[in-house]
């Protein structure tokens, strides 16, 4: 029987000498590639160079050394008798290890002033081969892609006689596979930064935009940051100023939302997103009288279009966590939607197209670095989504459910009386959650959110939560606000705060209370406890929605406090029933959804 052979073409020869003694001690017959063969040689190991069964010399300046029948039929060939009749017939041995690493190619790139002659000359080709070849037969050969595994691999060839092992192979094949999965992308990382970047000017651009450079991540020490897709294009362009890492995390959740809405509803919509979940999210239902002045939109030139009405809902729900929002439209924003953008605090917006008008309004906006988006109406995102937490990463199918009327079906309370506007409102108020960092709770009226409980722990404290901004929404409605005497020149992000000071009833102190009194004509007295409670008594037909199923009926009687009417959660608490009972209480209908949206 002849001796085992093992090929040797190592880039990195740490401990490379020892373990070539310890093969050679163990009767394996050792085959070598340039460089390497060259190494264990002058060691006085005995190695044949693989030229001595290609017959063939190395060539190209290297390029090519191992590609040649004569190895890889050696590598590839299986234990069954057409392969070994083949071997047989050309002359060629078995191979029973490979040993092999890679051209420095990562390292090469992070040198400064690399050039792409220099990078392209450290892709590995003969080296990536041979390992995948070794690894994908790896019932029968053992491929060594990491100098950490020699130890264990002489142990275990040793005691076996020369068979490590069926786990061991598996093993070591499946690092092999890894190994050449990360060369093979920060090969097409890089050179999605030479030939497919938004920053590349057209002569250099090869094809379509995949990535685009970041000015930093989450925060400005997370450097360098990107967005990149790694098939097709990305799917948005940028018509003006620069997104960042949040700035896009909001756009593409933004999108996904009011892109759902109009599918599910039927009409435009628009959300207003800070930090990964809207802050408002409304469809394009007309505006009438008081709305228009609570929504800010009173005295637009422009009339509303169903697009405008929809983010002046979305803007004007909850305008303190709008301040500085990132947009999303799910139609080609118009001349009257750019307007109202046009006078608010924004870090950008996201919609599939501009007319000529609303761009060149846009444009205009923080002078010329406000970021507009242009989605792709047609782009659909891949069935599996992949993200990365502390190293580790995790898999899942995306979020594909679907809300529509047919979710709400399952009416468990004794009244069932569920109109088309409650309907609206509650598949409104449940793709919002989908899109809000859970716990969550949505509060929506005539088609808007109108009170978002985000990011709690306790469920209870989301209904709250949402339940307040319900309230001060509504509140705003009060003839006291709608006729506050501001004087002429204040801001509308200062009248804003001014009045969700006011109808929070914050007590406010030394130069804070000043500064509020001082964008007054006449200081306001405070709303008292009895106008608040009466006017919180003309608010009902509110619908609720819950992300998950609610524990306890506090949050059943919680939510009946501002005006909710309409109920939505999952089932499955043991404390359904009492939840239920407390709905019957308030004469309220609750629909089981039978589905949890948690979003992280």
């Amino acid at each position: 029987m002849s001796a085992p052979i093992a090929l040797l073409s190592v880039y990195d020869k740490t401990n490379l000498i020892e373990f070539a003694t310890k093969l050679h001690d163990a009767g394996v017959r050792l085959l070598g590639s340039g460089g390497t063969a060259s190494k264990i040689r002058a060691a006085g190991i005995a190695i044949e160079d693989v030229s001595d069964i290609t017959k063939a010399p190395e060539m190209l300046g290297g390029r090519v050394k191992t590609l040649h029948p004569a190895v890889h039929g050696g590598i590839l060939a299986r234990n069954i008798p057409a392969d070994e009749a083949d071997l047989a017939a050309h002359s060629i041995h078995p191979i029973s290890i490979v040993v092999c690493n890679l051209y420095p190619f990562s390292s090469t790139i992070a040198k400064p002033g690399c050039t792409l002659a220099e990078a392209v000359e450290e892709i590995d080709i003969g080296g990536v081969t041979l390992l995948r070849a070794a690894a994908k037969n790896h019932s029968r050969v053992a491929v060594l892609s990491d100098p950490l595994d020699y130890d264990e691999f002489i142990a275990a060839w040793l005691a076996g006689k020369g068979d490590v092992g069926e786990a061991l192979r598996n093993k070591l094949a499946l690092k092999a596979f890894e190994m050449t999965a990360c060369y093979d992308a920060a090969i097409s990382g890089y050179f999605r930064e030479q030939y497919a970047s938004a920053e590349l000017s057209p002569e250099k651009l090869a094809g379509p935009v995949q990535r685009m450079a970041l000015r930093y991540g989450a925060n400005p020490h997370q450097k360098p940051a990107q967005a990149f897709v790694e098939h097709g294009a990305l799917p948005f362009k940028v018509l003006s100023g620069s997104p960042g890492y949040i700035n896009l995390l909001d756009a593409l959740n933004s999108y996904a939302l009011v892109s759902e809405l109009q599918e599910a509803l039927d009409l435009p919509a628009a959300a207003s997103f800070k930090h990964v979940s809207p802050a408002g999210a409304a469809v394009g239902l007309p505006l009438e009288g008081t709305d228009k002045q609570v929504y800010g939109v009173d005295d637009l030139k422009e009339p509303l279009t169903p697009l405008a009405a929809a983010y002046a809902r979305a803007r004007g729900a909850d305008r303190m966590s709008s301040f500085g929002d990132f947009i999303a439209l799910s139609a080609p924003c118009d001349l009257a939607t750019a307007r109202i953008i046009s006078r608010e605090v924004s870090d950008g917006l996201i919609a599939p197209g501009f007319s000529s008008e609303a761009l060149e309004v846009l444009k205009k906006k923080k002078g010329g670095k406000y970021c507009v988006l242009e989605m792709d109406p047609k782009y659909l995102p891949g069935k599996v989504e992949t993200r990365q937490v502390y190293g580790v990463s995790m898999q899942q199918n995306r979020n594909d459910a679907k809300i529509s009327a047919l979710l709400f079906e399952n009416v468990v309370t004794q009244n069932k009386n569920l109109p088309k506007e409650a309907l609206t409102d509650l598949i409104v108020a449940t793709l919002a959650l989908k899109y809000t960092q859970s716990n969550s709770v949505a509060y929506a009226l005539n088609g808007s959110i109108i009170g978002l409980g985000a990011g709690q722990q306790s469920r209870i404290h989301c209904t709250r939560l949402a339940g307040a901004k319900a309230d001060n929404w509504w509140l705003r409605h009060h003839p006291r606000v709608l006729s506050l005497p501001f004087k002429a020149g204040v801001k509308r992000a200062e009248k804003a705060n001014a009045i969700d000071l006011f109808v929070s009833g914050e007590e406010l102190e030394g130069g804070e209370k000043e500064q509020w009194e001082f964008m007054f004509e006449t200081v306001p007295a405070p709303l008292t406890t009895e106008e608040k409670r009466e006017w919180a008594g003309r608010l009902s037909g509110v619908a609720c929605s819950s992300d998950a199923f609610f524990p306890f009926p506090d949050n059943v009687h919680r939510a009946r406090k501002s005006g909710v009417t309409y109920l939505a959660a999952p089932g499955g608490s043991v404390m359904d029933a009492e939840c239920i009972k407390a709905a019957d209480e308030h004469q309220m209908v609750f629909a089981h959804t039978s589905l949890r949206l948690f979003h992280h």
